[in-house]
């Protein structure tokens, strides 16, 4: 008796950290017993089943999931959850849509935010002839001729983006020295103050350009 008293807590305490730690190793690396946590994923929001005819719009463009992950395996990647707002059956106008997780293979522990405000807007197609704006404008040298291939483009977005429009611009800038320029140069939809309307699409983008720049009278080139 005297040698099981002897060292008695001691001995308790070797007891219980050898069986604590063959727990450890015989349970730690069993997939079915491992550890879980939860892992963030901020994923893009994509709108499917959009009517035809009409375009969608919404400010929240990323949802944030959470996931169930397990210790030991390889964290979860954005490119395997789809997160998106159904749009079938929905009419032009503004709503609140729901938003919803796709992951099959994924456990999805929680998803914000749960619905998004959003616009559809009838899609306007309309054509538009293209003006011409000179950049580095210099007495020295002068437009003789300039043409554009083609001299309208088609404007195509929704139809609050295209009542922004007031014109199509392509910004030429004039040269130091005189003489012949064939470039293809971009078209930019712009509004009322000269900025270029996000949303709207503009076709063809690039533009053919040929000009003529001759001697001014402002000065010897």
């Amino acid at each position: 008796m005297q040698i099981i008293r002897r060292n008695f807590t001691l001995k308790v305490l070797a007891l219980v950290l050898a069986v604590t730690g063959w727990a450890y190793f015989r349970f730690a690396n069993n997939p079915a017993l491992a550890a879980h946590f939860d892992q963030q994923l901020s994923v893009p929001i994509e709108a499917v089943n959009v009517p035809l005819g009409e375009v969608a719009h919404f400010d929240q463009k990323e949802a944030l999931v959470t996931v169930d992950a397990k210790a030991g395996e390889s964290p979860v990647k954005p490119d395997q959850i789809k997160v998106v707002i159904d749009l079938a059956g929905y009419t032009a106008g503004a709503t609140n849509a729901g938003v919803r997780v796709i992951a099959p293979d994924v456990t999805v522990q929680s998803l914000s935010p749960a619905s998004i405000p959003v616009t559809i807007e009838d899609i306007v197609q309309r054509e538009v002839p293209i003006a011409i704006h000179y950049l580095d404008q210099r007495p020295s040298v002068v437009v003789g001729k300039i043409v554009t291939d083609p001299s309208n483009v088609t404007l195509r977005g929704g139809s609050n983006e295209i009542a922004q429009v007031t014109g199509v611009r392509i910004d030429v800038p004039i040269p130091q020295q005189t003489g012949p320029t064939d470039a293809m140069m971009r078209a930019s939809a712009i509004d009322a103050d000269g900025r270029e309307v996000s949303g709207v699409e503009v076709s063809p983008n690039l533009v053919r350009v040929q000009a003529l720049f001759v001697q001014g009278t402002g000065g010897k080139n």
